[in-house]
């Protein structure tokens, strides 16, 4: 993760490789806004928080801005389909761009791109694998009807 003292600028999932070179590393966390983002995933992990809300900071084009305001609007445990997202932000034809978008998302999670399938609701394209697209929609879904879970 990366950000100023403002807002999240990036959350990127790690490779196995980079992975297996931080095991047993701890982080410091020198920004109050790490420690809110780290504090909420690790709830959002455990499956007693919903939603993600740190300030963020998403240096980008109106087109792609347009679209993350789009996927923040998909419910917690739901799906929506690339030509969905298209047709919501009144550009029907533009599901390839949605993917694109979606692809640049510097903020997974915090902006929930995981939730997109592709137009036969099949999982699809996701920066941190396909892999873990599923098991983090399989958590959201294991989840979805706690009465524990934080908004």
């Amino acid at each position: 993760m990366r950000a100023t003292d403002e807002a999240l600028i990036e959350l990127r999932f790690l490779t196995a490789n980079e992975r297996a070179g931080i095991s047993g590393r701890e982080t410091e966390i020198h920004s109050s806004i790490l420690g809110t983002a780290s504090a909420q995933l690790d709830e959002y992990f455990k499956g007693d928080r919903r939603d993600l809300s740190v300030p963020l900071y998403l240096g980008s084009t109106p087109f792609m801005q347009e679209v993350w305001g789009a996927l923040m609007n998909i419910p917690y445990g739901e799906t929506r389909r690339y030509g969905e997202i298209a047709a919501s932000i009144g550009r029907p034809k533009a599901a390839r761009a949605v993917g694109m978008a979606c692809n640049r998302n510097p903020v997974a999670l915090f902006i929930p791109c995981h939730r997109v399938v592709g137009a036969n609701g099949n999982l699809v394209g996701f920066r941190g694998g396909v892999d873990i697209k599923e098991k983090l929609l399989a958590l959201e879904r294991s989840t979805m009807y706690s009465s524990q879970v934080k908004d």
